[in-house]
C-alpha cells in the first residue's frame, strides 16, 4: 500500500522538530547515542590487555610474553583490546515505494531512512570507524567509498540530500545483485552492515540474499521503515491506492481490505526477519513518526 508523494531535496523537504538541514538533525540525533557507543571484541595492538594465546606461526614476535617462554617453555601472545575500527557499511533503499509520506507523517520513509543513516555515520566516524555508503534505486545519489574523518559525514550527508527516490526492483531484476556487489567490494570479515528499507516490492529472493551477509562474518542490521499509515492502515471507506512500484491501482474498500492487508504485511515482515535472524543478522523496526535517537540507539546496541 502506497501513495504518491511530493519530493524535495531532502534539505528542504524533511522536516524532523522544523529542523532543516540533515546534517545538523544527524549530529543531535547521534549525541543522544553516544553513550552506547559500542566496543569491540577484535584483538591487536591497544590499549588494554586482553589475556594470551597460544602462538601461530605468522604472529608478530613484539606481542610475545618472554615470560612464559622462560619459565615455561611455551610460545604465548600477549593480546590487547581496541576500540572497534570495524566499517559501517550503509545500504539505503532509494527504490520508489520509499517516497511514501502519510500526510500526518512528518517525512518520507527516505527521509528519515537518511536520517537514520546520516547519524549513525556520525556516530561510527567520531569513534574512529570508516564508512560507506550504497543505495539500492534512486535517482541522483552516488555511492560514497569507505573512507574515515571529518569530511567523510559531509560525503555521507551530500550524498543522500543529492539522491531521490525513483526505480522498481521487480522491473528491474538487476537492481539488488548491483547493489550487493557494490556492498561486497565494500565490506570486508568485521565489518557492520545496515540495511535501511521498507522491504516493499524487492524481488521475492531478496530476504535470503540480503541475509547471507550475516554469515560472511559480517554483522548485519535489517532496519524496516514504514510510514505510520502502512502500519495501522488508518483509512476508511472507499479508497484508491497507486503502487510506487509496478503502476497497480486498487480501488476497495478500506474497512473490507484492512485486515487482509495487515496480515500480508506481516508476513512480509516475518519473513524478513526470520530470514535475517536465522543468519544471525539483527532485526529492526521502525515508523518515521518512532524517535530517531532510539532508533540509531537500536542499532548501536544491537552490534555491542
Amino acid at each position: 500500500m502506497t501513495r504518491a508523494s511530493t519530493l524535495l531535496p531532502i534539505r528542504q523537504a524533511i522536516d524532523w522538530g522544523q529542523i532543516s538541514p540533515l546534517r545538523l538533525r544527524a549530529r543531535q540525533v547521534a549525541e543522544g547515542v553516544y553513550a552506547g557507543m559500542h566496543r569491540s571484541a577484535r584483538r591487536g595492538a591497544g590499549v588494554e590487555f586482553g589475556g594470551y594465546r597460544e602462538y601461530v606461526a605468522g604472529d608478530d614476535l613484539r606481542w610475545l610474553d618472554r615470560r612464559s617462554l622462560l619459565r615455561h617453555g611455551r610460545l604465548v601472545i600477549r593480546q590487547f583490546e581496541t576500540e572497534t575500527d570495524r566499517t559501517l557499511c550503509l545500504l539505503v533503499d532509494a527504490t520508489a515505494s520509499m517516497a511514501f509520506r502519510a500526510a500526518s507523517a512528518p517525512g518520507t520513509k527516505f527521509e528519515f531512512a537518511s536520517l537514520i543513516a546520516a547519524a549513525l555515520s556520525r556516530v561510527a566516524l567520531t569513534s574512529g570507524d570508516p564508512v560507506s555508503l550504497t543505495f539500492l534505486g534512486g535517482e541522483g545519489g552516488a555511492p560514497v567509498a569507505r573512507s574515515s574523518g571529518r569530511e567523510q559525514f559531509e560525503r555521507v550527508v551530500a550524498a543522500l540530500e543529492a539522491a531521490l527516490p525513483g526505480g522498481d526492483a521487480q522491473v528491474d531484476s538487476a537492481m539488488v545483485d548491483r547493489s550487493l556487489q557494490a556492498l561486497a567490494r565494500a565490506t570486508k570479515r568485521g565489518a557492520i552492515v545496515v540495511v535501511l528499507s521498507d522491504l516493499v516490492d524487492l524481488p521475492e529472493d531478496a530476504a535470503d540474499r540480503i541475509a547471507a551477509i550475516a554469515p560472511a562474518g559480517r554483522v548485519l542490521v535489517v532496519v524496516q521503515v514504514l510510514d505510520p499509515a502502512e502500519v495501522d492502515f488508518p483509512f476508511s471507506g472507499t479508497v484508491r491506492l497507486r503502487a510506487l512500484e509496478g503502476g497497480a491501482v486498487v480501488e476497495t474498500d478500506a474497512d473490507t481490505a484492512r485486515g487482509s492487508y495487515l496480515e500480508a504485511l506481516a508476513r512480509l515482515t516475518e519473513r524478513w526477519q526470520d530470514a535475517v535472524v536465522r543468519r544471525g543478522g539483527r532485526f529492526v523496526r521502525a515508523t518515521t513518526a518512532d524517535d530517531p535517537v532510539g532508533v540509531v540507539r537500536q542499532v548501536v546496541q544491537s552490534v555491542r
